[in-house]
């Protein structure tokens, strides 16, 4: 499995010029790449491939007097800038057409100068390297100081370097993790669990543990109020406009890197006690559109989620998602009685069936745990049920009954009301249909029996 390692960078002054640089040019090309693509596109050509744009972008712009400052930067941040761009385009293909899962993804956008996150990608052709020092040696920029917090499990393919909305430098290195050595280091264990995500409690387990939520978000909002309103009162295009905003982005990044390592810590611990988990697949996306957003946002669940994924992949653990419309909340733990809706403010209930006292969010999490053996899949379990077909008296055309028979056990003197009931219903129903296109057939016929009782046919052709 292919992870990344995130650490930190501080690189000094004249590092810091030669990193801009490398961010400005791969910026460059990535826009004329875009660009070359949107003119053939206007002018019905064939796309250009990616050798012809690495000539005509990077080769030849090099030797014009308008791009002579590429030389300024390594060929391959250029190189894997206009890759970026090639796998942009195959991905809004990919989404267009279907093959790609998720939402539908936009045609790739012109990148802007102002903008604050920035990349560029060091592969291994790059000759870039670790010196002894524990530097790390990036071509046409040089030693930067890296601040290691572990070691890398193996030799990394590449390296990419972000600088962020806070101002910070970040290498990011790929590496390829042995599946031995994971395993050692997790052992196998006969244990599973039911997780149940909430707000009052981030997670509730199905073995009546309650791990509160942290609420980040919520406690910094009085800082991050604070901030906003400095930078709001700030002129634009200044330098002080600058420093507030690094100030809020500062704030943000804190909450975010807390939130992150409380999730990696959870996780990690979850995985680590369990073999098989079992979580709820909620919407988070319809979920965040409520009144409750921001504490959903602030609970960071998809994030949670996702490094349960990768991480049980990676330990070869069993990550089940219980479809979202299984009514965990209002089915009972003890004897599987379904009961009716549960609001949000109910937090206990009794089941009518056995008279067992549930906890909400205790009881979710056994439902969860119970309905993981009967998920179709170990990962993105069909959540909506399937199709089931409709029985032949719900649907289709079966012909006209010749003549509605008189409901049995009707009282006597009452079929003259129903009858003198449904002919006044049948002469609304001949005012308000329209004269035109309907023939006269098609009304209630009446006839009257033998009995002295009258009926009514439906309506039929006659």
């Amino acid at each position: 499995m292919q992870l990344r390692y995130a650490f930190r960078l501080y690189p000094d002054c004249h590092q810091q010029i030669a990193l801009a640089k490398a961010f400005g040019c791969a910026r460059v090309v990535f826009n004329d790449a875009v660009r070359a693509r949107e003119s053939a596109r206007r002018d019905g050509l064939p796309y250009p491939t990616l050798g012809e744009l690495s000539v005509r972008l990077i080769t030849q712009a090099k030797r014009t007097p308008e791009r002579s400052w590429l030389g300024e930067v390594s060929a391959v941040v250029l190189q894997q800038s206009l890759r970026d761009a090639e796998t942009a385009y195959r991905n809004f293909f990919a989404s267009r057409s279907g093959k790609r899962k998720g939402p539908k993804l936009g045609a790739p956008r012109l990148k802007s100068l102002k903008d604050t996150k920035q990349s560029i990608r060091f592969t291994a052709n790059a000759a870039w390297s670790i010196d002894a020092a524990g530097r790390l040696n990036l071509p046409k920029i040089g030693p930067v100081k890296v601040k290691w917090s572990r070691s890398l499990p193996a030799t990394p393919s590449s390296v990419t370097v972000v600088k962020d909305s806070a101002g910070r430098y970040t290498a990011s290195f790929v590496v390829d993790t042995d599946p031995a050595v994971d395993a050692a280091r997790m052992p196998a264990t006969n244990q599973s669990i039911g997780i149940d995500l909430g707000l009052t409690h981030f997670a509730v387990l199905s073995t009546g543990e309650k791990i509160d939520s942290p609420r980040l978000l919520r406690r910094a909002e009085k800082k991050l109020k604070k901030a906003q309103r400095e930078l709001s009162r700030k002129q634009r295009g200044s330098s002080n406009r600058e420093k507030a905003r690094l100030k809020v982005a500062r704030a943000h990044a804190a909450v975010a890197d807390a939130r992150r390592e409380f999730h990696h810590q959870l996780s990690t611990r979850l995985i680590r006690e369990n073999q098989a988990i079992a979580v709820e697949d909620l919407s988070v996306v319809g979920l965040a559109r409520t009144k409750l957003a921001k504490s959903i946002q602030d609970a960071g669940w998809g994030s949670f989620v996702s490094m349960l994924t990768y991480k049980a992949a990676r330990y070869g653990r069993t990550l089940i998602m219980i479809g979202r419309y299984e009514p965990t909340s209002r089915t009972c733990s003890v004897c599987g009685a379904l009961d009716g809706p549960k609001p949000l403010h109910i937090r206990e209930w009794t089941c009518p069936a056995c008279g067992a006292v549930h906890d909400r969010d205790h009881n979710a999490a056994k439902n969860v745990k119970a309905a993981a053996g009967l998920a179709a899949s170990a990962c993105r379990a069909q959540g909506r049920p399937g199709r089931v077909p409709a029985q032949r008296n719900e649907a289709g055309s079966h012909g006209f009954p010749t003549e509605l028979e008189p409901q049995s056990g009707t009282k006597p003197g009452e079929e003259g009301q129903n009858a003198r009931a449904t002919a006044r219903g049948a002469s609304h129903l001949k005012k308000a249909m329209p004269s035109s296109g309907i023939s006269s057939g098609r009304a209630l016929a009446q006839r009257s029996t033998s009995s002295g009782v009258t009926t009514f046919f439906r309506w039929a052709d006659m």
